[in-house]
């Protein structure tokens, strides 16, 4: 009973997250500064589906990259170059501040 107490309140948490807070939480994992991943997670929850947002999340499971340049390359390995492009975009353009 105890075990179930102190369970619930972390199951609810965890269902509230939304795919921003996972993409953005990802991105941080990944290597990327804090104010720069939260500007990309904004522009990629918008421009990716879900399922390209999970298979990406799947990276993670392997390893951290180093940098912006090992995290693009192990996203070409997802063979889908949307996810590249998107990513690739959504980095130049906030780490320039051209996006918010």
């Amino acid at each position: 009973m105890r075990t179930l107490l102190f369970l619930t309140p972390a199951l609810l948490l965890a269902g509230c997250a939304t795919p921003e807070t996972l993409t953005r939480n990802g991105l941080v994992n990944a290597g990327i500064d804090q104010r720069t991943a939260g500007c990309m997670a904004a522009r990629m929850v918008d421009r990716l589906s879900l399922l390209q947002l999970r298979r990406m999340a799947g990276l993670g499971k392997v390893g951290r990259s180093r940098d912006l340049d090992q995290l693009l390359y192990r996203l070409r390995s997802l063979k889908d170059p949307e996810i590249v492009s998107v990513t690739a975009s959504s980095a130049a353009l906030c780490m320039t501040g051209l996006a918010r």
